[in-house]
């Protein structure tokens, strides 16, 4: 009886073990890692009242995970009934600004996607640097502006509309296809750190 006790006792072991290094190699080969490590939130920013989207903090980080959820909820292999891509949603024309022309191998490539999204974020930094400078601390239709709140709304609606929402104090409004507003995204995106982002006319993927 001990004997048998200590074999099946190996056995557990073993199997145990075994399915620990399975389950790690499986982790580690996921199409869901992350490239970029999330910043673990402040106990006020975990106390967030945001309903739409999961707050992971304040950082660069927390911003580009906020959008990607609210564009197609963090999945990079969405294609949406516009044809927009992936998990920050992005058109065939702003990818072709970046030399990326073949949609199946950007949708199967989720570092290349964060890529991208870096890349549109500078562009668009630059494009509205002076209007970042002059407009932000403002309140416009009641909404604190703010960098990051700036480069969100030309995520969804293009550089140019968020000029012309900004030098008309809110007169000229934006609404995306599914009815979202430059004016939603300037305020639930408001407030994280974009400091990261350097304004670049030529951004390169």
């Amino acid at each position: 009886m001990k004997k048998v006790k200590i074999l099946l006792s190996l056995l557990l072991l073993i199997v145990f073990v075994s399915s620990f290094s399975e389950s790690k190699t499986f982790n580690l080969n996921s199409k869901n890692v992350h490239f970029y490590k999330s910043s673990v939130p402040s106990e006020d920013e975990s106390n967030s009242e945001s309903i739409n989207i999961p707050f992971t903090g304040n950082s660069f980080n927390g911003f580009r995970e906020a959008v990607g959820f609210k564009e197609s909820q963090g999945k990079y292999e969405t294609v949406n009934t516009l044809g927009y891509l992936g998990k920050y949603q992005f058109g065939k024309s702003t990818l072709e600004r970046f030399k990326i022309y073949n949609t199946t191998t950007f949708l199967n490539n989720p570092e290349l996607q964060e890529e991208a999204f870096v890349a549109l974020c500078s562009l668009n930094k630059w494009i509205l640097r002076k209007d970042i400078k002059r407009s932000v601390g403002k309140k416009i239709n009641g909404v604190e502006i703010t960098e990051s709140g700036i480069l969100a709304a030309a995520h969804l609606a293009g550089a140019g509309n968020v000029k012309k929402y900004l030098r008309s104090y809110g007169q000229n409004t934006f609404k995306d296809a599914y009815g979202s507003s430059l004016q939603h995204y300037l305020k639930e995106f408001s407030g994280f750190d974009t400091s990261f982002i350097e304004a670049n006319q030529k951004p390169v993927v």
